[in-house]
């Protein structure tokens, strides 16, 4: 979204505009930046108002009203209050996070720690707990564990495998296409396949998860992007945010951010859900490693 949509800090709202927004039609568009940008002044529109401001039609007011979450405009409006009361307590700092080449440093800490923040805030927002409890189930109990991701997401991947290792489950991750299709073709009823890509695109997880789907496994997609190609053959699709791109970060480097928190959340679940393995599981491998902190 324009980078001139300012971000209301820890607010839902924002963080489903973000999200939703590929969804979204150019007039939806319109309507998402505006009330987001100036919750206090939309929320003293009426949906004609609203739709005369922002050069769309009622009909597209409530749409977008209906896609972020409320049932109607009054609903949307009565939410745009609330932010608006939130904003004049206390607003986000004032910080920009596009990072100029000639910025010095202490800008740059704070301006990645501010956009961590907000990625942080706007993931959790978004993310559907009964989609999570779902995930967390089928990997609890899963005889075999499988994890898809390329480039920056095959580095989730390797965490997320390496948490799972650790309370003693038996999960791999798979950055090699080739590798991640033929043991996919293994999967069956019992098993979880779980692809990570933040496009939502990556045709070299989308392929492995859709073999295992057809094989019968519960797949999940990790993605930013939840009305992409992985999610028709996801199970259970757990979104995620993802920091505004940059010259000199992009959306392969902002996006693990907010993966890494999903991954944390599964993982955390999961061992909740196994407690009695998984706490004698850990113990284990921290004595196993304990010789190597004391060089």
């Amino acid at each position: 979204m324009p980078q001139e949509v300012k971000e209301i800090f820890g607010s839902a709202l924002a963080a489903k505009v973000r999200t939703l927004g590929p969804s979204m039609t150019r007039s939806m568009h319109r309507v998402a930046e505006t009330v987001a940008a100036d919750p206090a002044g939309c929320a003293a529109l009426t949906v004609t108002g609203l739709a005369q401001r922002t050069g769309t039609s009622e009909a597209t007011v409530v749409r977008t009203a209906r896609l972020l979450g409320y049932p109607g405009y009054r609903d949307l409006r009565l939410a745009l209050a609330g932010l608006a009361a939130q904003q004049q307590s206390g607003r986000a700092p004032a910080i920009t996070t596009d990072i100029a080449v000639d910025d010095p440093i202490a800008d740059v800490v704070a301006k990645l720690a501010y956009d961590e923040q907000q990625t942080l805030a706007d993931t959790a927002a978004g993310l559907d707990t009964a989609q999570l409890g779902a995930a967390v189930a089928a990997t609890a109990s899963a005889r075999r564990i499988d994890v898809y991701g390329v480039g920056a997401s095959g580095l989730v991947a390797q965490d997320l495998t390496q948490k799972l290792l650790r309370i003693g489950l038996i999960a791999q991750a798979h950055s090699d296409p080739h590798l991640a299709v033929t043991n996919a073709v293994q999967l069956r009823s019992g098993d979880v396949a779980i692809a990570i890509t933040h496009s939502g695109a990556t045709g070299d997880v989308i392929e492995p998860l859709r073999v295992a789907f057809e094989h019968g496994a519960t797949t999940v997609a990790i993605t930013g992007r939840p009305e992409g190609a992985v999610a028709q053959y996801a199970d259970h699709v757990l979104t995620t945010s993802t920091a505004r791109e940059s010259e000199l970060r992009p959306a392969a480097m902002s996006s693990r951010t907010s993966q890494l928190l999903v991954v944390d959340c599964l993982f955390v679940g999961v061992a909740q859900r196994t407690y009695e393995t998984a706490a004698p599981a850990l113990a284990a491998s921290y004595e196993a490693l304990a010789h190597r902190h004391r060089r």
